[in-house]
């Protein structure tokens, strides 16, 4: 008696798309290079300007963004895609007008901030008031328009950071439990600085507390 095969039915893992940044920057921070031409891939004004038009809007309200999002979407705006869109609008700000990529694996925001802390284009003071204003928020929202003001300065020090990494701190910011993780990893890259520069540091430019 024949037997027919069975088609199983189990599926295969798709592989995450890659992000808007990721698809221009190689793993090393460099821009992509076109196989066929040879040329930079760096990310056209138009792109830019796309992305910068979601700042301050909420996700999937901007057409203009559409066509750049990754993250999945089933009939509602999930935190993932609220976390895209916020990154994708940040990036497009820190990219404007650099010649080279400021999004850079590896490079955690804390340390970013760090690095813009030790710029001198900046008062130490200020950037700390900045820093603490964003961690102390709890709104997702409160965290990027906190977020905006320093992605700013750090275009101004052509500091890059990791966007991936960020679009994951946004997301985990949408829950209480997750956004302390993220609050503590910040500041342990951000406090970095302090033993270099002799700092005291008993106590937090962040919290203001031993």
């Amino acid at each position: 008696m024949s037997t027919t095969p069975q088609t199983s039915t189990a599926r295969v893992p798709v592989p995450p798309a890659r992000r808007y940044w990721a698809q221009r920057v190689n793993d090393k921070g460099a821009w992509r290079t076109d196989h066929r031409t040879k040329v930079p891939m760096d990310a056209p004004g138009e792109d830019l300007a796309a992305l910068r038009s979601g700042l301050g809007r909420p996700a999937g309200t901007v057409p203009a963004l559409w066509r750049f999002y990754t993250s999945p979407v089933d009939g509602e705006v999930t935190p993932e895609l609220e976390a895209e869109h916020a990154a994708l609008s940040l990036y497009g700000l820190h990219q404007q007008s650099q010649s080279r990529p400021m999004h850079k694996p590896g490079i955690h925001l804390g340390t970013a901030l760090r690095t813009l802390h030790r710029s001198e284009r900046f008062s130490e003071e200020a950037v700390d008031r900045r820093v603490a204003a964003a961690v102390h928020t709890s709104s997702v929202a409160a965290l990027v328009y906190r977020l905006r003001g320093l992605v700013t300065q750090l275009r101004a020090v052509e500091q890059p950071l990791d966007y991936d990494r960020l679009l994951q701190d946004i997301r985990r910011w949408h829950y209480a439990e997750s956004r302390q993780g993220v609050r503590r990893d910040w500041g342990l890259a951000y406090h970095e600085w302090s033993a270099r520069v002799g700092r005291d540091s008993s106590e937090s430019p962040l919290t203001g507390q031993s």
